[in-house]
């Protein structure tokens, strides 16, 4: 818990000390590395009254004297200190960072740039190594932060020889290595692009190699391509096909060339990344320096990273998972990574897990296929060998995470000391950067089990009782800090949790839009919402994917998608595995659409491919419930894939259409129609359940703005709060009678007749007439004070006698304490929301701790309840409700054990692990 920086300052290090005794007794529990630049609100999570606590021990302990703007302008230990010091103190030194093996929890949080960081490390730490680079043969070689910066300098001095100018692009098709990264960081030192795009895997994929990536350097205009010798001949045909291309290299042109460092601003373009191309043709994901900084500090946060950790890494780095995920995450994070290539783990799986047991990874990632193939393919005898007891987040993302695969690799390696909680399912995508949702740390993977039929038929992912035809779903964890997700039907209207539709989200990773695609940027982008393409459900506030939107196959009204079936397929003796399209097509001659299962095979004999064509058609009615209309057992290489192995379905489906694969006509005429028919009518239903909803919910907005306008008014002439708040109960109930709102709440409430601090948790606009609707007229509300300026909601808050509290502002946050302490002392009922606002995410939030130190020193208890249901009737950003069930339930009754900040600490503790209980929801503070 202590900063290395602070350890030549006995005044520093007993403050970093003081800080984190009163972190664990706000946050007890939470693991938090405290240093003198971490943010009292960013990182500590402080509210202004814990800072007045802080400065108030840091007063005393210290001898110090705290102007008053240092309780409104520190926000930071270092700033904290520098407003305390004694006048004949020097100033505190600025950070620096021990040298060589020494590690340190350091960050550059200040930077800007990519470049900016890897300046800040090669100047604190240039010995220390960065990058260990592993050869198929074992050998290793090391990258250090000075010599990656050097030698990047140098290529940059080389590029701008070339005659590259700030902003254009340059495309990099290096293999995993030393040149890649010295390349890719030496054209942001140049000021250019990098356009990550693979080199080719096989001589006899050449002709597609060369026609996919010269859509992608036409698009990227690439002024540069940096590659090997060896690909000079591939090079030279993508240099006629993108005459932007003024010159082909290899990473040995820059040598002997003077170093050359040119700035750029944050939100310049820090990357081009060209998504795979799975449903269509590859787009290129613009991200700024300022996008993959959020996303790399927010993924850093919510996997508590630090400079001890060790990542392991095969992924290739023209992916955004190998290329952000794991070697910018290291560089910006201080932790070593060890790299080899996806060639060497794809010949022998076990070389990833070795080089972690050997290395002692903490952190690795790959895709759901990678560990399955481990599952596969490595063999008993070198199980013994491995240690995996060191690796504590097993990331699974990229593509689909199979529930049987995550089953299967915890149950193999578990031998060899691998722990189930480690594994992680996570979600991203090349537009947030790279990531936007994670599970908590230490977990484990949580497997939704939902009901086939009502899945298929409604899209409602409704839990499966035993012995019910399920599904299993793994969730991919709850969205990033400061990032958004939310699911919306096909008309952009957002969805109760468990109701499968569009996933869109927003943030301060995702792109600004797809390179020179303005046509595809505006399909991207609405009202300030991105569109993921795929299909998910939230429960619990946790992203369950279904499938890409493109891939959904609708048959008879029931959607279907094409993961499970490829799985089970894959799986059936003589098929290859990870080689099978599932989709739906129309053929040219018309008919309805068909559902088509291709797999590939290399059986020749025909009593064998019958036998497999029986199998494959017994896995479709058992994964579907229903038939395929059309099996074909293609040769290898038949089924195409992304650079990064996915399926690429739209591409195989018209490869199939155009007869390349020879598909047999079956007189299905009569069965397609009847098939078209019932799809209408099933999208007929959904349509006037859709239209349904919006009635109901403009048809409450009317009833309230009927009742609200008058009982303002009345608010506002009465000046008589105790009459104001029955005026208000009795509208609120009306309201609620009208809409046809259901509120399931106590007759009367179970708490005690005295002074109290009625604490609930916050999910909705509504959350204050709810209340004013169930509790008695006695309560008053507790609200922020930005509240009280506004026209309306300010003259109706005064008007009902409530009480403000300020949370930024730490000297006015302290007075609103002795002013409800004042009110409590006299008797005063009052109700506040702990949290202080909400969000769409569904989740309990951290506690403010004014509402805690007032119950404290007026030792008066706190009651505990909660709302259950209002964030899924009007959710934050949102102005139409939808309908639903709402529920009042009350908690326990808590009284204070003392009068200090500890038992205001231990109060506001054990009230939210009430509320916790009561909400439902997911705890959004954990960890």
């Amino acid at each position: 818990m202590s900063d290395p920086v602070a350890r030549g300052d006995p005044v520093a290090a007993r403050a970093l000390e003081i800080t984190a005794i009163l972190l664990r007794e706000t946050h007890p529990g939470r693991d938090v590395v405290v240093s003198l630049d971490s943010g009292f609100t960013r990182d500590l999570d402080l509210d202004s009254l814990a800072r007045v606590e802080l400065i108030g021990r840091l007063s005393g302990a210290l001898g110090l004297h705290f102007p008053d703007q240092a309780f409104a302008e520190a926000d930071t230990l270092r700033e904290l200190l520098r407003w305390g010091s004694d006048p004949t103190r020097t100033a505190l030194a600025a950070p620096t960072t021990t040298l060589g093996a020494g590690r340190t929890v350091s960050l550059p949080s200040h930077a800007l740039t990519l470049v900016d960081a890897l300046e800040w490390r090669a100047q604190r730490e240039p010995d220390r190594v960065h990058v260990m680079l592993l050869g198929e043969q074992g050998n290793e070689t090391s990258l250090r932060y000075g010599e990656l910066w050097q030698r990047a300098c140098q290529a940059a001095g080389g590029l701008v020889a070339q005659g590259l100018r700030t902003g254009q692009t340059v495309a990099l098709m290096l293999p995993t290595g030393r040149d890649y990264l010295t390349s890719f960081f030496g054209v942001l030192l140049a000021g250019g692009v990098p356009v990550p795009i693979y080199p080719p895997a096989r001589l006899a994929q050449i002709d597609e190699h060369v026609r996919r990536h010269a859509t992608i350097l036409a698009n990227a205009q690439a002024s540069l391509l940096i590659t090997v010798p060896q690909a000079r001949a591939v090079a030279a045909r993508l240099r006629v096909a993108a005459p932007s291309i003024s010159a082909v290299l290899a990473p040995d042109a820059f040598e002997g060339h003077a170093p050359l460092v040119r700035r750029a601003a944050g939100d310049a373009l820090a990357l081009l990344q060209y998504t795979s191309g799975s449903t269509g043709d590859p787009k290129g994901v613009a991200l700024t320096h300022a996008n993959l900084l959020a996303n790399l500090r927010a993924m850093g946060r919510v996997c508590a990273v630090t400079a001890e950790d060790v990542f392991v890494s095969w992924l290739p780095l023209y992916h955004d998972m190998g290329l952000i995920g794991a070697w910018l995450g290291a560089l910006y994070h201080g932790f070593p990574l060890v790299l080899m290539s996806p060639l060497a783990f794809l010949a022998r799986p076990q070389r990833w897990l070795e080089a972690i047991s050997r290395y002692r990874g903490t952190l690795s990632a790959a895709p759901n296929f990678a560990y399955d193939l481990c599952v596969r393919k490595i063999p008993d005898a070198d199980l013994p060998g491995l240690d995996l007891s060191c690796w504590r987040y097993a990331f699974n993302g990229a593509e689909p995470v199979s529930a049987a695969t995550l089953d299967a690799f915890a149950t193999r390696f578990a031998a060899a000391g691998f722990r189930r909680a480690s594994l992680a399912p996570v979600y991203g995508l090349a537009e947030c950067s790279v990531g936007l949702a994670f599970p908590p740390a230490g977990r484990g993977p949580r497997v939704d089990r939902v009901r086939a039929g009502r899945f298929a038929a409604e899209g409602v992912a409704e839990p499966a009782q035993a012995g019910d035809d399920a599904l299993q779903i793994p969730a991919c964890g709850r969205p990033l800090p400061d990032h958004e997700v939310r699911v919306v039907d096909v008309d952009g209207h957002e969805l109760p949790e468990r109701r499968v539709g569009r996933l869109e989200f927003r943030g301060p990773s995702a792109t600004a839009g797809y390179y020179r695609n303005a046509a595809a940027t505006a399909r991207l982008i609405r009202d300030g919402w991105l569109d993921s393409g795929d299909m998910a459900y939230l429960a619990d506030g946790e992203i369950h994917l279904t499938g890409r939107v493109k891939d959904m196959i609708i048959r008879a009204g029931r959607n279907l998608y094409p993961y499970d079936l490829e799985q089970a397929v894959g799986a059936l003796p003589g098929v290859r595995r990870g080689c099978v399209a599932v989709f739906a097509c129309a053929p040219a001659g018309g008919g309805g659409e068909r559902l088509v299962v291709l797999a590939e095979t290399r059986e020749q004999a025909p009593a064998a491919r019958a036998a497999l064509q029986r199998h494959i058609a017994q896995c479709a009615r058992d994964v579907l419930g229903e038939p395929a209309d059309d099996i074909v057992l293609a040769p290898p290489h038949a089924v195409l894939k992304t650079s990064s192995g996915k399926i690429r379905r739209a591409a195989t489906r018209d490869r199939y259409l155009s007869g390349g694969l020879a598909p047999r006509d079956l007189p299905v005429w009569l069965q397609a129609v009847l098939l078209q028919l019932q799809a209408v009518h099933a999208q007929l239903r959904l349509g006037c359940r859709r239209v349904a909803r919006r009635l109901w919910g403009y048809r409450a907005l009317v009833w309230f703005a009927l009742i609200a306008a008058p009982v303002c008014v009345c608010v506002a002439v009465l000046h008589a709060p105790a009459a104001s708040r029955r005026l208000v109960r009795h509208g609120a109930r009306l309201w609620l009678r009208l809409s046809g709102i259901r509120l399931d709440a106590p007759r009367s409430l179970d708490a005690p007749p005295t002074a109290q601090v009625l604490v609930c948790n916050h999910a909705s606009y509504l959350d204050g007439l709810l209340l004013s609707a169930t509790l008695p007229p006695d309560y008053r509300f507790v609200a922020k004070a930005e509240l009280a300026h506004q026209r309306i909601a300010g003259h109706l808050l005064h008007g009902l006698g409530a009480l403000f509290v300020e949370r930024g502002d730490a000297l006015r946050g302290a007075e609103n304490v002795d002013a409800l302490v004042a009110a409590l002392q006299q008797g005063a009922r009052l109700v506040i929301f702990p949290e202080g606002t909400f969000s769409r995410a569904a989740g309990l939030r951290a506690f403010h701790t004014g509402a805690f130190l007032a119950a404290t020193r007026a030792q008066v208890p706190v009651v505990t309840c909660a709302l259950q249901g209002s964030r899924a009737l009007l959710r934050d950003g949102t102005w139409v409700p939808l309908p639903g069930t709402l529920r009042f339930v009350q908690g326990a009754s808590l009284r204070p054990s003392g009068h200090d900040w500890a038992a205001a600490m231990a109060l506001a503790q054990a009230a939210r692990r009430e509320v916790l209980a009561l909400c439902g929801e997911p705890d959004l503070d954990a960890g």
